[in-house]
């Protein structure tokens, strides 16, 4: 036999092997080994869902391997040749009926799925969640616990066989918080605030990351979920009480500037900061203003001629309004009817 073909068949086993063997021992695959009941569930969807296609694609790719080997060119090959052929009852109802029936136990099993994983949705438990304030930043995570009044940057500390409810929000571009081993992502938009509650069920250091493309420092925007016992964490907290490293106003206008940063640890925070986070860009819908109006695009100059001429709708592009804008970078500063771009919807 020639080389060629003996190495070929030796090639193929090799290269199956070695693909088992990655798929098995690959420390990478995280969501494959959950650490809490969320992901435990998710986990569980995505192995339902994997058998549900291999039931189709592994027949498909079976038969396709035999017709390409059966009807191979080859002389002295007695496959019959049937050109004309169109229609097989029989056939017609495998391959229409088991898609069918595959989709359907997909769609129930996706829709089970879906209700009971909504991240807003309370863990049942014996302890009492415990409350995380998340704020992605340029390019840094801010993660305040408002019941312990501390906070931290870039780790996270949580008892173990605790429900952690996550309130989530940006001070700048749209990311992605996630937490692999504990469960999936959600995203954090300016502007708003979600829920998500996770657990880890037993103590480990989980990898964090932002999932969401960010700019230039995205890829920093990893950090350490530590699950600790609740003694640990009481510790912990008590330890970062103590720090003396409080977190001012002034000292969260400079850490909310774009760059990456180390990890931190204050021992107190500005009451209701996360509140004002979440309206600092909701002004346009009702919600107290924050610190600056985000929504003031137009100098005095283009803000009187948009008065003076109200008929004229939305200033035309190129006027350089967003240019010429000015900053009010103090809380309460601004006049309703002195601002025609502002629109309170409440009372």
């Amino acid at each position: 036999m020639p080389t060629s073909k003996l190495m070929r068949p030796l090639i193929t086993c090799g290269v199956l092997a070695g693909t088992v063997m990655l798929a098995s021992g690959c420390k990478s695959m995280i969501v494959f080994d959950p650490k809490g009941p969320i992901g435990l569930q998710q986990r569980d969807l995505i192995n339902i869902t994997m058998l549900l296609c291999l039931i189709i694609l592994v027949p498909v790719l079976v038969i396709t391997a035999w017709i390409i080997w059966r009807f191979r060119d080859k002389k002295g090959n007695k496959a019959p040749y049937q050109p004309v052929w169109s229609h097989s009852t029989k056939l017609e109802i495998v391959w229409w009926g088991i898609p069918i029936a595959v989709i359907l136990v997909l769609a129930i099993v996706t829709a089970r799925y879906t209700y009971a994983l909504d991240p807003a949705k309370p863990i049942a438990s014996d302890n009492k969640p415990i409350t995380v304030q998340v704020t992605s930043l340029d390019w840094k995570w801010l993660f305040q616990y408002p019941e312990q009044g501390i906070a931290t940057v870039n780790y996270l500390v949580i008892p173990e066989r605790t429900p952690i409810k996550f309130e989530l929000t940006s001070d700048g571009p749209m990311n992605s918080f996630w937490v692999p081993q504990l469960g999936g992502m959600i995203y954090t938009m300016s502007g708003m605030a979600t829920t998500m509650y996770l657990q880890a069920d037993e103590p480990g250091n989980y990898m964090g990351t932002g999932a969401n493309f960010t700019g230039r420092d995205f890829a920093k925007m990893g950090f350490t979920a530590k699950a600790t016992s609740k003694a640990e964490f009481d510790q912990w907290v008590a330890e970062a009480k103590n720090s003396g490293n409080a977190l001012s106003e002034e000292g969260y206008q400079q850490l909310a500037k774009p760059g990456p940063s180390n990890r931190m640890t204050f021992a107190s925070v500005p009451s209701g900061l996360f509140e004002r986070i979440v309206n600092e860009y909701s002004t346009s819908r009702g919600a107290p203003p924050g610190y600056t109006i985000k929504a003031e695009t137009l100098s005095e100059e283009k803000k009187a001629e948009h008065t003076e001429h109200p008929e004229s709708g939305q200033l035309p592009p190129g006027n350089n309004a967003q240019k010429d804008a000015h900053d009010i970078n103090s809380f309460g500063q601004s006049d309703p009817k002195a601002h025609p771009m502002h629109m309170n919807h409440g009372k």
